[in-house]
């Protein structure tokens, strides 16, 4: 891991398109500001952590039938 030191104002540039700045500190708090092109996805660790848990449940729960895939492509062909 790299650890870095910031001063509100400052920022971190990771790649040509990302740019971390330090906002705010307050207390035990820091406010960044992220800087990125939209197609990037940026969540908080907590809520990235409950998607991917989100969808292993899901791929487990909907396993793939090879036998429905004939039904599926005569649905496909009658629209």
């Amino acid at each position: 891991m790299l650890v870095l030191t910031r001063k509100v104002g400052e920022s971190i540039k990771i790649n040509e398109d990302v740019k971390i700045t330090v906002i705010d500190v307050k207390g035990k708090n820091i406010r960044l500001g992220i800087e990125a092109p939209r197609e990037t996805k940026i969540y908080r660790e907590e809520v990235f952590l409950r998607i991917k848990e989100e969808n292993q449940t899901a791929a487990i729960s909907h396993q793939f039938d090879p036998s429905k895939v004939s039904q599926l492509m005569k649905d496909k062909i009658k629209k």
